[in-house]
């Protein structure tokens, strides 16, 4: 095979409670990635969007992881890619991981799937490298496996998929952009050992939560005394956003990623648009532009189409 589509879903990371370590796939919105061999060894990229990412193979996400799966293999191949973005960069749902993953499974697929699930994760983790500084799989693993990941080590990589009830997922992207690495610096270096403990005790519980099928406990697990404190500050309108949802019937949520986008859990599609409403009408007033989403979880993640 010489040429291969795929589309790679946007993701939540964190949820909520689990820094770095927990993360859903999306069934909407989804990035097109189309990519071919080459009979020389180069990296050749085209954009069908207008975010203007750079082109050049060493500053793109899936140049990049493109570049290292060229190195890995050693044969004297290379790859033309051509991205139709539908992810915006910056908006917290997993833009450059679609991106990253995206290229690894492609990549993977046109050699003959000679690479294990674990080294596509490793491959695209080069992109995340990029984009944030530091290599993370919170949104990688569930975009290129479906469903729920636990990251429970990246050295060695370990990765478990948690089977989950099925449930309904409200985005919110207000159109101001967070940087990922600009997220990082400025969280805090020291925690509280009484509010490490809290948040050890909602980790366990959101991932019981979600083998149980309990929903109450998903919805008293998704509380974070950490990260979001900090980070919700970035983003306009958020905790009236959380306080209206959970009035609406969601079970909870929290900010997507390292925001802006904010995301809520719903047991059924009539409550999660509801919650949908009462984000709108938050932005609305405050005057943000925004865009929403009310999907499903992706169970298949990247997809050959």
């Amino acid at each position: 095979m010489k040429k291969v589509v795929v589309k790679s879903p946007g993701t939540v990371a964190n949820l909520v409670c689990g820094f770095d370590i927990l993360g859903l796939a999306l069934n909407e919105p989804s990035d097109i990635m189309e990519l071919s061999l080459l009979d020389e060894p180069k990296v050749i990229i085209h954009s069908r969007d207008s975010f203007n990412l750079p082109t050049e193979p060493e500053k793109n996400v899936a140049g990049v992881v493109l570049l290292s799966v060229m190195e890995k293999i050693g044969k004297n191949i290379g790859f033309e890619l051509t991205v139709e973005k539908h992810i915006k960069p910056g908006s917290g749902i997993g833009s450059s991981a679609a991106s990253a993953a995206g290229a690894a499974v492609a990549a993977n697929h046109l050699l003959g799937n000679i690479f294990s699930n674990d080294e596509v994760v490793q491959f695209a983790m080069n992109g995340e490298k990029l984009a944030s500084g530091v290599k993370h799989a919170d949104n990688i693993a569930p975009c290129i496996l479906g469903g729920i990941s636990l990251i429970r080590a990246i050295h060695p990589l370990d990765i478990v998929s948690i089977p989950s009830p099925d449930l309904y997922v409200t985005v919110i992207h207000p159109q101001i952009e967070v940087r990922t690495s600009d997220a990082r610096q400025i969280l805090k270096q020291q925690v509280l050992l009484k509010d490490a403990i809290k948040q050890w005790g909602n980790i366990a519980g959101l991932v019981t939560g979600f083998m149980k099928n309990d929903y109450d406990l998903i919805g008293r697990s998704l509380e974070d005394v950490i990260i979001e404190p900090v980070r919700s500050i970035l983003i306009p309108g958020f905790d009236e956003v959380k306080k209206k949802c959970k009035e609406a019937g969601a079970l909870g949520g929290g900010i997507s990623g390292s925001g802006p986008s904010v995301f809520m859990l719903s047991k059924d599609e009539p409550t999660a648009r509801a919650v949908e409403t009462e984000m709108k009408e938050v932005y609305a007033r405050i005057g943000i532009d925004y865009h929403t989403y009310v999907t499903t979880i992706n169970k298949k993640g990247v997809e050959v189409v």
